[in-house]
């Protein structure tokens, strides 16, 4: 087959993900790719680092990739593609943070998105894979985005606050969220909101307006919801929806994966049955 040396647009959408790639398990890569394919997006990848398993697992071994990232980068850019959105998820420490910031620098233009999924916390503290200092790192990033989508724990964390001081009601994630956004300087989808019971919410916050979006409550506890979320957000924003209208499709298919998700299984930490969903994908960005 003759060499191609450059690439002529088709005209698809295409997002390029770096995230991590877990061998098995439903979460990172494994869930992204997928999800925006569904969605009729091109997904293209940069591996931050490839683990056997995803973290919940009692034990995985795991390849950093941060001196792989630039150059496969660099070999991508050559080939003259354009990316509608570069996304970003878990890294696999700080440094990775300032090259995936060079990257963007490389590869978007003055039309592509930048969403960044600051994963990195949960239930008021930081992974333990990470180090204290990887807050300050991913906050760097952060400020780099069109839009980030962290959880409670994380939008904390990026504010210097302790992980832990969780608001109590509305007025209190209004008040972080609006932090959040003016500290960053970007366009905030704050994740686990908890303001009633039998509900689960996100709240948005664009352009100094805050709204709230409600999704009946359903057992928590699977691992890879956040990329599922995220994944379906990207997907639905590049689409042509609003950010809020975005939220709102993400919060119905993680709740829709969950419920097909079988209750009975005892490994409910591997992850969400999301590949069941797929096939509603579709419709949910056609209403």
């Amino acid at each position: 087959m003759a060499q191609q040396n450059e690439f002529k647009t088709t005209g698809q959408t295409r997002v390029l993900a770096i995230h991590d790639l877990c061998g098995v398990g439903k979460c990172s890569l494994t869930a992204a790719l997928p999800i925006l394919s569904a969605a009729g997006v091109e997904a293209c990848a940069i591996p931050t680092a490839i683990f056997s398993t995803h973290t919940a697992f009692s034990t995985f071994i795991s390849e950093d990739l941060t001196p792989f990232l630039l150059p496969m980068a660099e070999a991508i850019k050559k080939q003259n593609f354009h990316f509608d959105a570069i996304y970003t998820g878990y890294l696999a420490n700080g440094e990775q943070a300032g090259i995936i910031s060079d990257i963007i620098t490389l590869l978007a233009d003055d039309d592509t998105r930048i969403i960044v999924d600051p994963a990195m916390a949960d239930g008021g503290v930081l992974y333990t894979c990470l180090p204290p200092t990887f807050p300050a790192e991913m906050k760097k990033l952060c400020r780099r985005a069109s839009v980030i989508t962290p959880n409670v724990t994380e939008a904390l964390l990026l504010l210097g606050r302790d992980g832990h001081a969780v608001p109590t009601d509305k007025e209190g994630y209004e008040e972080l969220i609006r932090a959040l956004s003016e500290e960053i300087g970007t366009s905030v989808v704050l994740t686990s909101v908890a303001l009633e019971e039998g509900a689960i919410d996100c709240a948005v916050c664009e352009n100094e307006d805050v709204t709230f979006v409600s999704e009946p409550y359903v057992a928590h506890g699977y691992h890879g919801t956040g990329d599922v979320f995220s994944s379906v957000l990207t997907a639905a924003y590049l689409r042509g929806r609003s950010l809020v209208e975005a939220t709102s499709i993400a919060a119905e298919f993680v709740r829709r994966c969950i419920r097909k998700t079988d209750k009975n299984n005892p490994n409910l930490w591997y992850g969400v049955n999301f590949e069941g969903e797929l096939s509603s994908l579709a419709s949910l960005l056609a209403d």
